[in-house]
């Protein structure tokens, strides 16, 4: 079972980021939140760390695990864990660097986008205010 670590990064206006797949990519044109498989021997932070900065130029300054959940996706026989993360980062613009198109939105606004499969949950729960990112970094130092 493959390891996905998951960003959920909420902005003071509660505005979370979210990212398009590339045309290209496995599931194309979905969106999901920024992050990817975790290496061998790479621990949560420091995978989703790494994803940041490659899928947007971003710094991570503090995560919480917020919740998982188990995938099969179909085109794959390979089960995923995927792990979601409040994450915050440091100041400055994130660029879609491995993304078609990334964007700003309300968590009501989550469910007019066309998500993977494996985020339907979550997007529920933060459509609904059930989850709240904020409160999961509430207290942490960061990094």
């Amino acid at each position: 079972m493959r390891i996905v670590v998951a960003a959920v990064i909420e902005r003071a206006d509660r505005r979370l980021l979210i990212g398009q797949r590339r045309k290209q990519d496995s599931s194309p044109l979905k969106w999901e939140f920024p992050g990817g498989k975790a290496r061998d021997g790479e621990g949560d932070p420091q995978a989703l760390a790494r994803e940041l900065r490659e899928e947007l130029g971003v710094t991570l300054t503090k995560c919480a695990e917020m919740g998982r959940v188990r995938h099969c996706y179909p085109a794959s026989s390979e089960e995923l864990e995927i792990r979601f993360f409040a994450a915050a980062m440091a100041e400055g613009e994130a660029k879609p660097l491995c993304f078609e198109q990334i964007a700003w939105v309300l968590p009501k606004e989550l469910g007019g986008y066309d998500f993977l499969e494996a985020n339907r949950e979550l997007i529920a729960n933060l459509a609904t205010g059930k989850i709240k990112p904020a409160e999961y970094l509430k207290g942490l130092q960061t990094a």
